[in-house]
This record gives C-alpha cells, sequence and structure tokens, in this order.
C-alpha cells in the first residue's frame, strides 16, 4: 500500500510535444470564443478591451498548469500552496465578469487535462446561455432631482405622489432653513405611464413655485472607464 502511495505522489506526466501543443491549441481556441462571447453580451462603457482579452491569456495559462500538474499530487500541493499566496483586488465592473473569469479557468482545466469534448460542449452551453441572457435589457432607473424654497417642499411632495402615486422612491432629503433638494427614484416605464413626455414632469413642478431646479438623470449599472 505505501510503495503504491508513492508511486501515485512521484508520478510524473508522460505528454509528447504535439499533446502539450493541441492543450495550448485548444485553450487558445476556447478562449477566442470567450473573447468573442464577452464583446457580444458587453456594451457601452462597460465593455473593456483589456479585460477581453485577459480572458484569453488566462484560459491558456490555466491550460498550461493544468499541463503541467497532470496526474503529479505533490506538484498539484505545491502549486496550491504557491498560488494561495496571491491576492487579487482588481475591482469587478459587472457580476457577469466573475462568471467569465471563472469559464475560462474551467475550460483551461478541461484543455489542460486533455479532456476536450466536456471542454467544447461546456462552453458552447455557456455561449448559448450568455449570449441570450446578454439580450436581456435592464429597464434603466430615473433620478427626478427637486430643489426649491423650503417652504414648498410639502406642495411639491404631494405633486410628485399624485403624478406617480407611489411608484416614486424618495431617495434623499436634503433640507437647509431656506430650501430644500428631494431625489425621486423611478423607472423608465413609470415616467412613460404617468406623463406623455418628461418635460412635461419639470413643467408641472415648475407651476408650483419658488423651485430652482428640477433635474431628471438615468442611473444604470453601467461604471465608465
Amino acid at each position: 500500500m505505501r510503495e503504491k502511495l508513492f508511486e501515485l505522489i512521484e508520478r510524473q506526466n508522460n505528454l509528447s510535444v504535439q499533446e502539450i501543443a493541441l492543450n495550448i491549441a485548444m485553450s487558445a481556441l476556447l478562449g477566442f470564443v470567450i473573447y468573442i462571447s464577452y464583446y457580444i453580451s458587453h456594451h457601452g462603457t462597460i465593455y473593456s478591451k483589456k479585460f477581453n482579452a485577459s480572458l484569453v491569456v488566462l484560459t491558456v495559462l490555466t491550460g498550461i498548469v493544468m499541463t503541467v500538474i497532470g496526474n503529479n499530487i505533490a506538484l498539484s500541493l505545491g502549486m496550491v500552496g504557491a498560488l494561495s499566496i496571491v491576492r487579487f483586488r482588481t475591482a469587478i465592473k459587472d457580476s457577469r465578469d466573475t462568471v467569465y473569469i471563472f469559464w475560462t479557468i474551467i475550460a483551461g482545466i478541461c484543455c489542460g487535462v486533455g479532456d476536450y469534448s466536456v471542454a467544447l460542449i461546456g462552453s458552447a452551453g455557456v455561449f448559448v446561455i450568455l449570449l441570450v441572457f446578454g439580450l436581456i435589457k435592464n429597464d434603466h432607473r430615473m433620478l427626478l432631482i427637486i430643489r426649491g424654497s423650503r417652504s414648498n417642499q410639502s406642495t411639491v411632495q404631494a405633486k410628485v405622489y399624485q403624478m406617480f402615486k407611489k411608484r416614486a422612491i424618495l431617495r434623499v432629503q436634503n433640507t437647509t432653513e431656506d430650501s430644500f433638494e428631494l431625489i425621486y427614484e423611478l423607472s423608465q416605464a413609470t415616467i412613460k405611464k404617468s406623463v406623455k413626455a418628461t418635460h412635461q414632469i419639470s413643467d408641472e413642478i415648475y407651476q408650483i413655485g419658488r423651485i430652482e431646479y428640477v433635474n431628471l438623470v438615468m442611473q444604470n449599472d453601467e461604471v465608465s472607464n
């Protein structure tokens, strides 16, 4: 039993140059598939060319590491210990970026151990799922910002409630001795149902009098570089 355990621990990979090259090539191929998927599913300022290129490199690197480790238990334990000291502090702008990072790692692992069928079929399934969900659009939130004389604050709040009912959520209320500022959160659908055009909101509120400004700001999940 002890001899078999030592044999398992000391086992080395006997891969040929062609097999090693095939593992790396398949990792690069799937990395390019991931690149295309990320490019399609991300739009606007949230898309990062550098991050997308890093996904391809990460897939290849993971494939190389798994090719080196293979069935060598001693080497795999040493690799885990070495990688455990690494700390990644890169800010994730989109929750989907985490999915792509895991996808690259899993694809690289599959290619590194030579299980190409799992890598190809699994990546095809993930590609379709991300493509479908990438077409789903968020109902961007709108912020209604109102500033005016404090003597009219209750009138303004009553007017906003009249226009939007409970669909207007009061997020911020700032007041001074002479003025107030209210920030409401609404959806685009709520605005379209309540009034025919966004400029009518300002007209309705300005008619109250003693209003400094009325601003409508679109708020979404995109973070610019």
